[in-house]
């Protein structure tokens, strides 16, 4: 395979497996990036905190007093013909479990997780390590080893791709673990990012030394390749600006003193991010904003939606060596943070137009994929089309040495050196999904299992609730089959009956259009209450609903996690689809005014009902020989 970069690439090097790895002249003059690795702000190397290095061969070796960083060694690691087929074939074996407190952690591989002790900080800079336990100390924290700061920073440390769905998020009350989790993988990606930078300043450094006629030979060891095509290294996909605004705000805090002596426009974040008011005014305008915005909503509602609930935006930041650039153009950025729907359009551009380009994507080595669960009441399809554009080789050389660029960037192998974290409160078949087919770490794999105690406890009414369930033969037939046992099963008793106030609670906007179509057809009375409803509308659908003038109410999930309505007048509640937000089941029933609610559900429906009715009750439901069950 011969890898161009553009017809103004210069000289380029072939890429052909098995292939020798150097080739031609030198392309552009060494240490020069064409203003995507270096500036003048970044004129001295870094340095690398007192550790002491030595690559022989391409091979990292250290002093005793470190031990083998993990980002060399996954960086470092050249794939076999062997393990890229095994690889592409996309076929994950969990060889081992880890149990901690009320959950297990599950990984392919050999387990690491036995050996904390001795793997934990490897690979830290000191600095960073230093700056992030005086932080910790500060903010009253006691036995930093033993924090979930120190766990998870370790799993992420491992360069394995993650997934772990049962985060607590800050808007539920889970801020203290919500917190640990995201200075974590806040501390991993701020480690990458100068572990890459020291690297790339130590080889032009020693080649800085050199004579002109000596750096050709020079080059062709493989110390010397240390870059991508591009720039940014680390992408955090985030639901909203409100999330960004906190999660930019930590990463500045996190950042040791002596590389942020000026945070550039920071005012500017504030304004577009935040709500309108310095830094300096956040604390004390704070509880009197908090007073302002009080209203009948749930208090997680007020939390998650109280500040910026922008769900367009895309920031670039750049670490130079004493200050953080923030909205940087994204080609010289390190780091990306962005909403699904803000790169979308990122792409969409792109493809539109010949003078654009996300060639900033090509080599992402760090992908973050925070409140998951948030990002499935958006699009969930645009995450899946941002990970497939990731590390595709691209169209032009934006500058890049091309001599530097590492071996396994030019053979197309980038996707199988990318780490993937996701992050949610809950698992559903569409993170699955892009974590089984999309996330190809050839360090492996470690993701969460859990015991849920469920829900029904927060039913505060005498409700009986009836679980019936219909029969699936596959995950592709169970639309299909709950559609049908709807129509035969549940609407002719609801068509018959002369009592109103019927709610239908739909998870899917598929699923709703489809059993709105159907109540048409069958000329029910009816009316809707989903997410693309017209507010004049929703209002005229609760007082017709409320007054007994349409016997029947569609309500989407989406709706309630947007608008979190109280809807009155509900006589006999229908849940047609499982909500995947656990909470919301409790929320919606405590609003029946009647005595019973009836929940469909298949085999294919664990997740959510495990969710909902616990782990245990949840194995006994889609494998007894009887189909109806009552909780009351």
């Amino acid at each position: 395979m011969v890898t161009s970069l553009g017809s103004d690439s210069g000289s380029s090097r072939l890429s052909e497996p098995g292939a020798s790895q150097h080739g031609g002249g030198l392309g552009n003059p060494v240490g020069r990036i064409g203003g995507t690795e270096t500036d003048d702000d970044d004129s001295e190397a870094s340095g690398s905190d007192g550790e002491q290095e030595l690559r022989v061969n391409g091979q990292l070796t250290r002093g005793a007093c470190a031990s083998t960083s993990s980002f060399h060694s996954h960086l470092d690691h050249k794939l076999s013909k062997k393990e890229v087929d095994k690889l592409e074939k996309k076929k994950w074996t969990y060889k081992w479990v880890v149990a901690m407190s009320n959950y297990k952690w599950r990984g392919t591989d050999k387990c690491f997780l036995k050996e904390l002790d001795s793997f934990l900080f490897h690979g830290l800079k000191p600095t960073l390590h230093k700056h992030w336990l005086s932080i910790y100390e500060k903010s009253g924290g006691a036995d930093f080893d033993s924090s979930k700061q120190r766990l998870f920073f370790s799993i992420c440390n491992s360069y394995r791709d993650i997934l772990h769905h049962n985060k607590k998020p800050f808007y539920l009350k889970g801020l203290e673990e919500d917190s640990s989790t995201m200075d974590a993988y806040v501390m991993h990606a701020l480690n990458h990012i100068f572990r890459t930078r020291d690297l790339v300043k130590k080889n032009e450094a020693k080649l800085a030394k050199l004579q002109d006629n000596v750096k050709a030979d020079i080059l062709s060891n493989e110390a010397f390749l240390d870059r991508g095509f591009t720039r940014p290294k680390v992408l955090i996909l985030l639901p909203l600006a409100s999330v960004a605004f906190r999660l930019v705000k930590r990463l500045i805090d996190l950042t040791p003193p002596k590389y942020k002596s000026n945070v550039e426009e920071h005012e500017r974040f504030y304004r577009e991010f935040g709500a309108g008011v310095s830094e300096e005014k956040e604390d004390e305008d704070a509880a009197e904003i908090s007073e302002s915005k009080r209203s009948s909503k749930p208090s997680d509602f007020e939390t998650l939606f109280g500040g910026n609930n922008n769900d367009h935006f895309m920031i670039g930041i750049k670490f130079t060596r004493r200050s953080i650039r923030l909205y940087g153009d994204f080609y010289s950025s390190d780091m990306i943070v962005a909403s699904p729907l803000g790169l979308i359009t990122k792409i969409g551009e792109a493809e539109l137009y010949k003078d654009k380009n996300v060639d900033y994507l090509s080599s992402i080595e760090v992908l973050i994929v925070d409140h998951a669960d948030v990002i499935l009441m958006q699009n969930w399809s645009h995450v899946n089309t941002i990970v497939e554009q990731l590390n595709r080789i691209p169209s032009q050389q934006h500058g890049t040495d091309i001599m530097r660029i590492r071996q396994w960037y030019l053979d197309g192998q980038a996707p199988f050196y990318r780490q993937s974290i996701i992050l949610s409160s809950h698992i559903n078949p569409d993170i699955n999904g892009l974590f089984n087919h999309h996330c190809l770490n050839h360090e492996g794999k470690v993701k969460l299992a859990s015991e849920y105690k469920g829900v029904l406890p927060k039913v505060v009414l005498q409700i009986r609730q009836i679980y019936e369930r219909f029969d699936a033969n596959t995950a592709e037939d169970a639309d299909d089959a709950r559609f049908d046992y709807f129509t035969k099963k549940v609407f002719p008793k609801i068509k018959d009956s002369t009592q109103g106030g019927i709610m239908l609670f739909i998870s899917s906007y598929f699923e709703f259009i489809r059993v709105r179509n159907f109540l048409k057809s069958q000329e029910a009375s009816f009316c809707l209450l989903g997410e693309y409803t017209e507010q004049s509308d929703i209002s005229r659908a609760r007082g017709w609903f409320f007054d007994g003038k349409k016997k029947i109410m569609l309500y989407t999930e989406r709706a309630h996690f947007y608008h979190r309505y109280k809807i009155r007048g509900i006589q006999n509640l229908i849940i047609y689809s499982l909500p995947e937000r656990k909470e919301f089941y409790p929320e919606v029933v405590n609003l029946l005014q009647g005595s019973a609610c009836t929940v469909l559900f298949s085999r294919f429906d664990q997740l959510r009902l495990e969710r909902i009715v616990g782990t245990a009750a949840s194995k006994r439901m889609v494998t007894s020989d009887k189909g109806v069950f009552v909780f009351c």
